[in-house]
């Protein structure tokens, strides 16, 4: 039974965090907050109500903590903590949803629908380090925590198709206006259409109609000292359009002198768009990459982060200063927070403000844009303030991973076995996600600790150390200490003789990744016992196990010495048997290793006396993955020649061989048809030289 290591009150205090009754009892109150919420908005509905599903079976497990009334391990702490941050997150967003402008958050909805993504990659980050075997808790619980966490690990978007298409036909109808007027006829609004699209959005009565137009009016006021002109005639147009429709739906006797008085509103609205550009333009359709993806606005300052991603300036500034430290879009942690200018982006909305009228504002001098508040003289003192909070705000989170850590590795240094296994499976998922963690943890000097941890004879204590010594050796710099701490040779035992098979394809996968650095390859490979290990997972392994163990033979074989000493370990009849397993589903990863082999003699030798390989080659052309056909192809050019008469004539003689290589020569990619050219021209001259021609 594990032992709960109980966490000192000078880690929580000097990081900031809550002792763990207060933060449980944080925890339940606030989900209780978010799941007890009376009526789900309807925009946004689908992303709210999922949210709301997820927090309860949170909740469950907050209560069934609590219950327990142990301590609780130092990594669950930084996880709870996280959940906490993340779910009040949850809860401000949900009010904005349902106390806005249902139509604002309606042509928002992209922008809204992304902030719901980055919460939830949070959630799943959070999720990666709580160590759900160490807590006393149901089986039933544990299993729906992980069914949760493998869901919001695979989420990829959460734009919901239905709100963009309401969206699209609200634009549409307005644009529709538009261009009757710009046309000098008659504006006519659809508003049956209109109709529809309030109906959905959950508009339905005349009072409906008046609180919208008083949030709208709120959302003016509020964007008038944030949003800048251009978002500020967005809501005006969006104003005018409500009150517009309230009178042609609600009041019929009123209808010509309402469309009347809304048409002279409108046109205004529109000559003011004519030189204000609006997030869902009535006049002058945008292209998607010219708009701020968090804003939807026109980019007047276009800078790039870390991630690769393009936002406005003034937009990613305020997410940065609020705290964040990822990307909006993405989720991706940012590893720098430095704004790099787009000037190629720039120039070309430039050259569309120019094709279309619209005025540059210079962002040196303009304060009254949104896109330049953060150059106003008034904002000048402000910024390096939110700049010391961020700063502030990280140091703090780094300063609870860098204890974390410290009193974790002292626990492997001198705590006992139940102890020891504890910190090595709690430092294995703190050093599962960031390229921060696993430095930290480095630099606590965690490695020689958990090298020396891989000789232990308790299973679980050796596949966690080894398996945190890989999620570790992801940081390049930990390579050289792992190698340098003496762990080659530990790693390598692991893998030929682990407790647990996990453990030993954990230490096949580590050896994968030290064998990323050159000289590391030479080193591993000459420990006799390394590549038959690997050559023994590929037989014995699981499928996961199996493509360790071909990738990591894979990057020794590109050391020419290692190439003879994979072939007399056997690998050549293993990795043809998996070209024909579908099971295994490594076909890829075995012929990248068997195109290396052909690069020395035993290798050539090794694969020429498989009878049945030419065919599973040439079906391979025809149904494999680009890169399969590629190294397919080079596997057969490679046979064919210096004397492969034998399967060249195999290939001829196989009636599906010619049309493969003729079809890859003509449609391949471009390596594909360079090697599948030279190989219908090696079987033209093998045909000529027998009198034979090749169809």
């Amino acid at each position: 039974m594990d032992v709960h290591v109980t966490l000192p009150p000078p880690i929580m205090v000097s990081s900031g965090l809550l002792p763990t009754g207060s933060l449980l009892e944080s925890l339940i109150q606030i989900s209780n907050e978010v799941t007890t919420v009376d009526k789900i908005p309807v925009t946004q509905y689908n992303n709210v109500s999922t949210m709301v599903r997820r927090i309860k079976l949170l909740s469950s497990l907050f209560e069934e903590i609590q219950e327990t009334n142990t301590q609780l391990p130092p990594s669950s702490i930084l996880c709870l903590t996280e959940l906490y941050s993340v779910i009040r997150r949850v809860k401000s967003l949900m009010q904005t949803c349902k106390q806005g402008s249902r139509l604002w958050n309606l042509v928002r909805s992209e922008g809204v629908s992304n902030q719901f993504y980055v919460i939830v990659k949070e959630m799943s980050r959070a999720l990666d380090i709580l160590p759900l075997s160490l807590l006393k808790i149901t089986v039933d619980t544990r299993e729906q925590v992980e069914l949760l966490h493998k869901q919001v690990k695979r989420v990829d978007s959460l734009v919901d198709d239905k709100e963009i298409q309401r969206r699209d036909e609200l634009v549409q109808v307005m644009m529709s206006s538009s261009c009757c007027k710009s046309s000098k006829s008659k504006g006519v609004i659809d508003f049956e259409k209109v109709k529809v699209i309030m109906a959905q959005i959950g508009l339905k009565t005349p009072i409906d109609y008046e609180e919208e137009i008083s949030k709208l009016e709120a959302e003016v006021e509020k964007q008038a000292g944030t949003g800048g002109l251009i978002v500020v005639s967005n809501i005006n147009n969006l104003i005018s359009l409500v009150s517009l429709s309230k009178s042609m739906v609600f009041d019929k006797e009123d209808q010509k002198t309402a469309k009347d008085e809304f048409m002279d509103t409108y046109s205004q609205h529109q000559h003011h768009q004519h030189h204000y550009p609006s997030t869902q333009s009535t006049v002058i359709n945008i292209p998607d990459e010219y708009r701020c993806p968090i804003s939807l606005d026109l980019m007047q300052d276009p800078v790039i982060v870390a991630s690769g991603h393009t936002y406005d300036r003034v937009s990613i500034a305020q997410w940065i200063n609020s705290g964040h430290h990822t990307c909006p879009k993405s989720g991706q942690r940012l590893i720098h927070m430095a704004l790099i200018p787009n000037y190629a982006l720039k120039s070309l909305i430039h050259q569309f403000c120019q094709e279309n009228n619209i005025p540059l504002t210079d962002p040196a001098t303009s304060s009254s844009s949104s896109s330049h508040i953060e150059r106003s003289p008034s904002m000048k003192r402000k910024l390096p303030e939110k700049a010391v909070d961020h700063i502030s705000a990280t140091k703090t989170a780094m300063d609870t991973v860098k204890k974390t850590a410290e009193f974790l590795v002292g626990k492997l240094a001198m705590g006992s076995i139940d102890i020891q296994r504890q910190a090595a499976y709690e430092l294995r998922l703190l050093a599962k996600t960031g390229m921060d963690n696993r430095r930290i943890i480095s630099e606590a000097g965690a490695i020689p600790f958990l090298v020396t941890l891989l000789s232990s004879h308790d299973p679980r204590i050796q596949e966690n150390a080894v398996t945190a010594l890989l999620n570790l050796s992801i940081f390049d710099n930990n390579k050289v200490l792992i190698v340098a701490a003496g762990a080659i040779d530990n790693i390598v035992d692991v893998l030929d003789s682990g407790k647990t098979m996990e453990a030993r394809e954990n230490a096949a996968a580590a050896i994968f990744s030290l064998s990323l650095i050159d000289d590391y390859k030479v080193i591993i490979g000459s420990r006799p016992k390394a590549i038959p290990s690997l050559v023994g997972l590929l037989r014995d392994g699981t499928t996961a196990g199996k493509r360790d163990a071909a990738t990591a033979l894979f990057n020794l074989a590109v050391y020419s010495v290692n190439k003879v000493n994979v072939v007399v370990s056997g690998a050549v009849p293993l990795l043809i048997d998996l070209l024909m397993d579908d099971k295994a589903g490594i076909t890829d990863d075995a012929l990248a290793v068997l195109s290396l082999l052909l690069g020395c003699s035993e290798g050539l030798e090794e694969i020429r006396k498989s009878k049945s390989l030419v065919p599973i080659l040439i079906d391979l052309l025809r149904f494999g993955s680009p890169k399969g056909k590629e190294n397919a192809l080079t596997l057969l050019l490679g046979l064919c020649k210096d004397g492969g008469d034998e399967v060249a004539r195999r290939l001829l003689m196989n009636p599906r061989g010619i049309p493969s290589l003729q079809s890859l020569a003509a449609d391949g990619s471009m390596k594909a048809q360079r090697k599948a050219d030279a190989l219908l021209r090696l079987l033209n001259r093998c045909c000529s030289q027998s009198s034979k021609p090749v169809e």
